[in-house]
C-alpha cells in the first residue's frame, strides 16, 4: 500500500476511535469549560490581529479551506478582524498555488468599531476583504450579500455574530443557501450549550445559543449534516456541533 494512504487510513482509524474514548472526551470537555470561563480564546492572534478562537478551530478551518478551495468566504461577526485576516491569507495562498482566482472575503457586522476597522484596513492581507456594516439578518443585508456573492464559484460560510438561538437560526436560514455543495456552514460557539448556566453576561445561555439553533435547523434541512469526524478529531473546540457539511 502507498505509504501516504497507509498513514491516512491509520489516522482515520485513530480519529474514529475517539468517539468511544470516554476518558479523552471527558478530559477535553473539562478543559473546554474551564478555559472558556477563563477567556482562553482571547489569547491568540493571526498575523498580528486577535482572532478569538481556540487554536484547534483555527487549524480545522485551515484544513477545510485547503480542501474545499472556496473563492468566497462569508463571515458574520467581525470583532477584531483576526478571522477575516486569516481567511484572506488562506485565499492568497490558494491563489498563489493556482487553485482559485479572484478570492474574496466578506465580513458582516452590526457595529464595526473604528479602531478595528482601521487596523483591518491597514493590514497587508486586507487586499481580499470587503466589510458590510449592518444586521446580518436584515432583508437589505441579505440582498447585498446575495449580489456580492453572485459571481463566486465555491462559497464557505462562517456564522459568528450574535449567539442567541433566534439570531443564529435566522442566519442559518438566510446564509445556508449561499453555501456550495461539498462545502461548509460553520456555526461557531455551539459550546455554550455545554457550559454551566449563566456563564456569560450576554443574551445567550444554556437552551438559547448556536447549538440549539443548529439542532432546530437540522430538523428541517436535508442538505446539511454535522461533520462528526471533525468533532471527533478536534475534541477541544468551541464548535463541535457547528461544522455543518453541505452534501
Amino acid at each position: 500500500m502507498d505509504k501516504i494512504k497507509e498513514f491516512e487510513i491509520e489516522r482515520e482509524t485513530l480519529v474514529n476511535s475517539y468517539k468511544h474514548n470516554e476518558k479523552l472526551k471527558s478530559s477535553a470537555k473539562e478543559f473546554l469549560v474551564s478555559s472558556a470561563l477563563a477567556n482562553y480564546s482571547y489569547n491568540f492572534t493571526w498575523l498580528g490581529r486577535p482572532i478569538i478562537q481556540w487554536p484547534q478551530d483555527i487549524v480545522a478551518m485551515q484544513e477545510i479551506i485547503w480542501r474545499v478551495k472556496p473563492d468566497l468566504i462569508i463571515e458574520t461577526g467581525i470583532a477584531h478582524g483576526g478571522s477575516l485576516i486569516f481567511y484572506s491569507s488562506m485565499l492568497n495562498l490558494l491563489e498563489s498555488a493556482g487553485f482559485i482566482e479572484n478570492g474574496k472575503v466578506l465580513g458582516v457586522d452590526i457595529d464595526i468599531r473604528e479602531h478595528n476597522l482601521k487596523a483591518i484596513q491597514s493590514h497587508p492581507f486586507f487586499n481580499k476583504i470587503t466589510m458590510f456594516e449592518g444586521s446580518s439578518i436584515s432583508v437589505d443585508m441579505i440582498n447585498r450579500v446575495k449580489k456580492f456573492a453572485a459571481d463566486s464559484k465555491k462559497i464557505l460560510v462562517c456564522l459568528d455574530s450574535n449567539h442567541t438561538h433566534e439570531h443564529v437560526y435566522k442566519e442559518l436560514l438566510a446564509y445556508s443557501p449561499f453555501v456550495s455543495n461539498d462545502s461548509y456552514c460553520v456555526v461557531f460557539d455551539t459550546l455554550i450549550e455545554d457550559m454551566p448556566p449563566a456563564s456569560y453576561d450576554r443574551p445567550w445561555d444554556v437552551g438559547n445559543n448556536p447549538r440549539t439553533a443548529v439542532d432546530e435547523f437540522l430538523k428541517t434541512s436535508n442538505e446539511f449534516e454535522i461533520d462528526e469526524f471533525i468533532a471527533n478529531k478536534l475534541q477541544i473546540s468551541a464548535s463541535l456541533a457547528g461544522y455543518l457539511y453541505k452534501k
